[in-house]
């Protein structure tokens, strides 16, 4: 084995059900997919305790049905969540071992070890994870391995990203970079398949894994791979519809037994994996059978199921994976006759009804199949990783332009969002507006910087704020310089600076701090969509509400030389402010509108003798 990988980097697809590492091999200008300990080369994603041992991968899974309370599966579901998220609460009904809310609402799967019980973060047994695909590369490269790139989910927040890195420096790695799945994948295809193209083609990558579901959209051009916008949900895959098929056999076998085997961990460890089978089985067969000797109390399960029952099962799973799909492409203001490519990645992806309904979606077009659904994510890991490390020649020239996955803004008068930068929006990006002062003689100003897609600025998350001061006092309307700077490492940068004294300050946002550390991408956009109409009726009033504002400002300044008459304006004016300034939220948006036309009827006709 050659030794010029030493020192170098491996690309690793942590995978909810299964992970696969590979390497760029300097001396064939190729990647190659490591096989494992086994002879395959994806590896489960299980960690299993005993009296004895830890066991991780294969010898963990095939030990699953004998030993289910300590054998840990689907850590990736719950890795940078709280254990008060809905869907941890979900899964941990149908999980055969036991999770508990630890310290700050985290979620902790407590195992037994050697006669002792153990409790683990999802951080933890995802590093035991990765501290396996080490070993494996380790052991076929016959050197050390220190630096990786590890791939995520492209709807992963940054609690997520941030929790993935960390089980990375728990497994003794150096994370040289977190890249999105579908981009691995699209760099697997474009480097694989469309090397020799010329001009550009926007590829569509549908990733549907065992846990996770991504949808991407990229624009591939002489090597430049530029993210035209993601969509997704990191709680949608096979492992979903392994449920519909193990409740659909329990439910059988309950009622032909007169029994009830939901609280036999073992057991239904035991249907999951034929289950599972089944459903691989269905991918190339319009039947399958499961066979299961002894399944509960002595008694033998024999069953089969049909393709188009277990598509009936999971038929609004696989309608939420087009929605998406058509989701994505409304983001990226593109039709979908311009897609050139649709590319298959994760296992899933080999479901025919999934294939047939993607297929009928983009009007027939073929789906590039080409490429090893398991391994593509991979393969396109590894040749970041080789881009990133020293030493390595003849790596493709690629590069990456990701997306912000949430809109970026500031908050303005009457708790508004003011976007500054749109939902994915192509990084590196560098975006300016001007805010002005809403005071007369204000000298500070206090800029709080928010990620969503909510109208009112506090239903999104805060990410920072900082003060700008020294503006020079006057009336209101002073404006300020405010830029928005994401480089590639997705480093927010903020900087607010006044053109007439040159002051100016920042506040600078990494994507691991400071960010979101419980509040999840999906929810937020799910969240948008649900009070869409909250959001416009609010946004109508405080726009109301800041048109009368503004009225009674002008009003006010235009009185000031005059001496007599005012009595009737001047009452008029004391309502007005009663109604903005004694409890905003009381009255609605034609409570403001009507002030402001009263406003107008006795302020109007004084105008021409304000004027001479």
């Amino acid at each position: 084995m050659e030794k010029e990988c030493e020192g170098g980097a491996v690309g690793i697809d942590l995978g909810t059900t299964y992970s696969c590492v590979a390497v760029w091999i300097q001396h064939h200008n190729r990647v190659e997919i490591i096989h494992n300990d086994q002879g395959n080369k994806t590896t489960p994603s299980y960690v299993a305790f005993t009296d004895k041992q830890r066991l991780i991968g294969d010898a963990a899974k095939n030990q699953a049905a004998i030993n289910p309370t300590n054998t840990v599966f689907d850590a990736k579901r719950m890795i940078g969540r709280k254990f008060s998220d809905p869907n941890i609460q979900k899964d941990k009904l149908l999980s055969p071992f036991k999770v508990i809310s630890g310290v700050d609402d985290q979620p902790t799967i407590v195992v037994q070890h050697k006669g002792q019980e153990k409790r683990l973060c999802a951080e933890e047994v995802s590093a035991m994870i990765l501290m396996k695909m080490r070993k494996i590369a380790e052991a076929y490269l016959e050197s050390p391995v220190k630096n990786a790139v590890i791939t995520v989910p492209a709807f992963f927040n940054d609690s997520q990203r941030k929790a993935t890195r960390d089980a990375g420096a728990i497994a003794g790695l150096n994370v040289m970079r977190i890249i999105n799945e579908p981009t691995a994948a699209a760099i697997a295809y474009g480097l694989d398949k469309r090397s020799n193209c010329v001009g550009e083609r926007n590829i569509f990558v549908f990733d549907l894994g065992g846990g996770t579901f991504d949808v991407s959209l990229l624009t591939i051009k002489d090597k430049v791979f530029e993210m035209k916008a993601t969509a997704g949900n990191t709680h949608l895959g096979g492992e979903d519809f392994d449920n519909r098929m193990l409740n659909y056999f329990m439910q059988e076998f309950n009622k032909k037994n007169n029994l009830d085997i939901s609280g036999n961990s073992r057991a239904l460890r035991r249907l999951r994996n034929a289950c599972e089978r089944a459903k691989r089985v269905l991918s190339y067969n319009a039947d399958a059978f499961i066979e299961i000797d002894c399944l509960f109390q002595g008694i033998d399960f024999c069953s089969s199921i049909a393709r188009t029952r277990f598509e009936e099962l999971n038929m609004d799973l696989f309608r939420e994976c087009i929605d998406t799909v058509n989701k994505c492409l409304t983001d990226a203001n593109m039709d979908k006759n311009c897609v050139d490519d649709v590319v298959l990645v994760g296992g899933s992806s080999r479901i025919p009804k999934v294939q047939q309904l993607l297929q009928e979606f983009f009007n027939g077009k073929d789906l590039c199949r080409s490429i090893n659904p398991d391994e593509a994510v991979a393969f396109g890991a590894a040749v970041q990783a080789a881009l990133l490390s020293e030493g390595f020649k003849n790596v493709p020239n690629l590069v990456l332009h990701d997306v912000t996955p949430l809109s970026l803004g500031i908050l303005t008068r009457g708790d508004l969002m003011h976007v500054m930068i749109p939902r994915n929006t192509t990084i590196p990006v560098k975006m300016k507006d001007v805010f002005v002062t809403v005071n007369d003689n204000q000298t500070v100003i206090r800029f709080d910087v928010y990620e969503g897609e909510r109208t009112r600025a506090t239903d999104n998350s805060l990410l920072g704020w900082f003060r700008l001061s020294g503006i020079p006092e006057g009336p209101k309307g002073h404006g300020v310089m405010v830029t928005f700077d994401i480089d590639a490492d997705g480093i927010l940068n903020v900087t607010a600076e006044d053109k007439a004294t040159g002051n100016s300050n920042e506040i600078t946002i990494s994507n691991n701090t400071g960010r979101m550390s419980q509040k999840e991408i999906a929810r937020l956009i799910q969240e948008a969509k649900d009070y869409e109409a909250e959001d416009k009726k609010f946004l109508e009033k405080a726009r109301a509400r800041n048109d009368l504002d503004d009225y009674v400002y002008k009003i006010e300044k235009a009185l000031k030389g005059m001496a007599k008459g005012k009595g009737i304006i001047t009452d008029a004016i004391i309502k007005a402010k009663s109604l903005l300034y004694g409890g905003r939220d009381q009255h609605e948006k034609d409570v403001f509108e009507k002030n402001r036309k009263e406003l107008e009827i006795v302020f109007e006709p004084m105008m021409p003798r304000l004027e001479n």
